[in-house]
C-alpha cells in the first residue's frame, strides 16, 4: 500500500491502494487533459461577415465600360474594410469524456505521483492564520521540485493564504483539481481533508 509523508512531522499517511495504486493509462489521461483544457477556452473569438459590416448598398460603379473589375459591394471580403470570409465565430470547444474514463484518468494521475514519491500531506489545521514563511519552509524541507500543486478542503483558508503567495505554487480546492492540474505539477501537496475528497471522486462508481 502506498504512503505519503506529512510535511513537518515524522509520520506517514497510508494511501488507498485502489485510488493511488493503479497503473498509468496514458491515453485516458491525455483525453481527459484535452477535455479539461478545451472546456476552459472561452470560445468568444468572432469576426464580422459582409452582412455585418457597414457600407454596401449601391453598386460602387457600373458593370461595364469603366475598365475596372466588376464590383457589386464595398462590403466584399476582397475590399479593405469589407467583411471577413470564413472567420471565427463564437463556439463551444467542449467535448464529452464519460465518467468512468474521467475517474480512471484521475486515479492514473494520483497513482503517478504516489509512485514517484512526489505526493505529500500537509496538516492544514496547524495554520491558524496565514504564515507564508512556514509554508515555504515546509516545502523546502520536503525538497521536491516545483511547480507544486496544493489542494485544500473547505474551511482551510489560512493554509491556502499561506501557500498562495509562493513562487511556482498553485492552490486549488479539492473540487477544482483536475487531471490537467495533477499532470502539470511536478509535486503535489494535499491536506487530509482534500485527500479524502479526491479519493472519493476517483473511486466514485468504481464498483459499477
Amino acid at each position: 500500500m502506498p504512503d505519503a509523508p506529512v510535511l513537518g512531522a515524522d509520520r506517514k499517511v497510508k494511501l488507498d491502494d485502489a485510488a493511488f495504486g493503479e497503473r498509468f493509462r496514458g491515453s485516458l489521461v491525455h483525453q481527459s487533459v484535452r477535455a479539461e483544457q478545451a472546456a476552459r477556452r472561452s470560445g468568444t473569438a468572432a469576426t464580422r461577415t459582409r452582412g455585418e459590416v457597414s457600407g454596401g448598398g449601391a453598386k460602387p460603379w457600373r458593370q461595364k465600360g469603366t475598365g475596372r473589375a466588376r464590383a457589386g459591394s464595398n462590403r466584399s471580403p476582397l475590399w479593405t474594410g469589407g467583411g471577413t470570409a470564413f472567420g471565427p465565430r463564437p463556439r463551444s470547444y467542449t467535448f464529452k469524456v464519460n465518467r468512468k474514463e474521467q475517474r480512471a484518468a484521475l486515479r492514473s494521475a494520483l497513482s503517478l505521483h504516489a509512485g514517484r514519491g512526489s505526493l505529500a500531506i500537509v496538516d492544514a489545521s496547524a495554520f491558524h492564520e496565514p504564515e507564508t514563511r512556514r509554508a515555504r519552509e515546509l516545502l523546502e524541507d520536503w525538497g521536491h521540485a516545483g511547480p507544486t500543486l496544493v489542494a485544500l478542503g473547505d474551511g482551510e483558508s489560512a493554509a491556502a493564504r499561506s501557500f498562495r503567495n509562493l513562487a511556482r505554487v498553485s492552490v486549488r480546492s479539492a473540487e477544482q483539481v483536475g487531471v490537467s492540474d495533477l499532470v502539470g505539477a511536478a509535486s503535489v501537496v494535499f491536506s487530509e481533508q482534500s485527500l479524502k475528497q479526491l479519493s472519493a471522486r476517483a473511486l466514485a462508481g468504481a464498483g459499477d
